[in-house]
């Protein structure tokens, strides 16, 4: 499967490479990991058990039944990552933001920006049929940073403002910036528009100060984009 070879198998193979080299050192002290809520909000019973916290994992099954190979790598990375920091003593604190947004850290968009950015110019055609939390990217900084210092930090923490359909994300775009064309169509994709929510009190109560607004976020992304030319 092509899929297998771009995506799952980097992903996987990716996080155990660094692993399989944080084992081999007598001076590491903690290893922090970038995840994803993809690797926790996708399940039959996401609505039902919510609000999602860091015990909660996606259902690779499901996963696969909805073609949601991203989540699907990411999972698997993670359980991965987990196994071996546990197999071999190392100290992992792991990061699960959701859907990052704010102002370009780098030359071009993200492949998350690319969406938002394609989105408020109307030139993919559709807006996912999806579901998902969003969040700063200076909070998704401010995260790593926190889990890295605080001595007390363990095991997973969610970082993720609202979640939204990107029904309401374009429609408050189009409010905001109503001069871009903006898509107009939803998606018809499956199983990443199931509501739920998240708990994200285990990383506010380690000391990480309250999350930035949608209109923050947004307003940071369009910006960027506007002063880099992309808009």
């Amino acid at each position: 499967m092509l899929l297998q070879k771009t995506l799952i198998d980097p992903c996987v193979n990716g996080t155990l490479n660094v692993l399989n080299s944080c084992k081999k050192s007598s001076t590491l002290k903690r290893l922090v990991l970038t995840s994803s809520c993809s690797s926790i909000r996708y399940r039959e019973d996401a609505q039902q058990i919510s609000p999602l916290n860091e015990s909660h994992w996606s259902d690779l099954q499901y996963c696969q039944k909805y073609n949601l190979w991203y989540a699907y790598a990411k999972t698997k990375a993670e359980k991965e990552a987990w196994r071996v920091a546990e197999e071999f003593g190392i100290d992992l604190v792991v990061v699960n933001p959701s859907f990052v947004v704010g102002p370009l850290l780098a030359p071009q968009p993200t492949s998350t920006l690319q969406i938002i950015l394609g989105t408020v110019k109307g030139v993919i055609g559709e807006y996912a049929n999806r579901r998902l939390g969003f969040v700063h990217i200076e909070d998704v900084v401010g995260a790593h940073i926190l889990v890295m210092e605080e001595q007390k930090a363990s095991g997973r923490y969610i970082c993720s403002n609202s979640v939204r359909h990107m029904s309401q994300i374009n429609d408050l775009l189009r409010t905001k910036y109503p001069s871009y064309p903006h898509e107009n169509k939803c998606g018809n994709q499956q199983g990443e528009d199931i509501p739920h929510s998240l708990d994200t009190s285990k990383i506010t109560q380690l000391g990480l100060p309250p999350l930035k607004s949608l209109n923050e976020m947004f307003d940071d992304c369009i910006q960027s984009f506007q002063e880099k030319g992309f808009l």
